[in-house]
C-alpha cells in the first residue's frame, strides 16, 4: 500500500510518501513544494494544488494524510491562511478520486514520540529512527508529511474505500 502525507504550509507544504505493509516500510521519498511571498496567493495555491495534483497522478497513493488545520490564538490570519492551503490540498486529493483523512499534529506527534508536545525535531527523529536513517530530515515539513503517512500505513489498510 503507498500513502501520502501532507503537511500544509504557504511558504512550503511537505509531501512524504511510503510504500508497504503494516509496519513496515518498503519504500519512501519526500519533498516540499516550495511559493514564493513576492506572487499574490491566488497564485501561490495554485501552485501548491497543481504540484500536488502532478505528484498524485504521478504516484498513484491509495490514501492521503493530510495534517489537519491549527491556529494560535495570536496569529488568526496564519489559521486562515493555513485553511486555504489545505482546501486546495483536500480539493486535489478529491479531483484524484484518493481517500483522505486529516490527523490533528497533537495525535501525530502522541503515536509516533509518545508525547503530544514533542517538538519538530522530536518529530524527526521518531520518523528517522523507524526509517532507521541517520541524515537528518529537512526540512521538518517534509519530516511531519513522512509521519502522517506512516501513520496512514500502519493504521488505515483495513479501512473501505482504500485501494492497496
Amino acid at each position: 500500500m503507498k500513502v501520502i502525507g501532507i503537511d500544509p504550509g504557504l511558504a512550503a507544504t511537505g509531501i512524504g510518501l511510503v510504500s508497504g505493509k503494516w509496519l513496515g516500510i518498503e519504500e519512501y521519498s519526500f519533498g516540499t513544494i516550495h511559493t514564493s511571498p513576492a506572487i499574490p496567493l491566488s497564485d501561490r495555491l495554485e501552485q501548491i494544488y497543481s504540484k500536488l495534483l502532478s505528484v498524485l497522478e504521478e504516484e498513484k497513493p491509495a490514501l492521503m494524510v493530510v495534517e489537519d488545520i491549527f491556529s494560535a490564538e495570536k496569529y488568526p490570519k496564519s489559521g486562515i491562511t493555513l485553511g486555504k492551503v489545505t482546501g486546495v490540498i483536500l480539493l486535489a486529493g478529491s479531483r484524484s478520486d484518493i481517500p483522505v483523512i486529516e490527523i490533528p499534529v497533537r495525535e501525530a506527534k502522541q503515536i509516533l514520540t509518545g508525547n503530544g508536545n514533542a517538538g519538530k525535531a522530536q518529530l524527526e527523529t521518531a520518523v528517522r529512527h523507524i526509517l532507521k536513517l541517520e541524515t537528518p530530515i529537512r526540512p521538518f515539513h517534509s519530516s511531519d508529511a513522512l509521519a502522517l503517512a506512516m501513520i496512514g500505513l500502519f493504521r488505515h489498510q483495513n479501512i473501505s474505500g482504500v485501494r492497496k
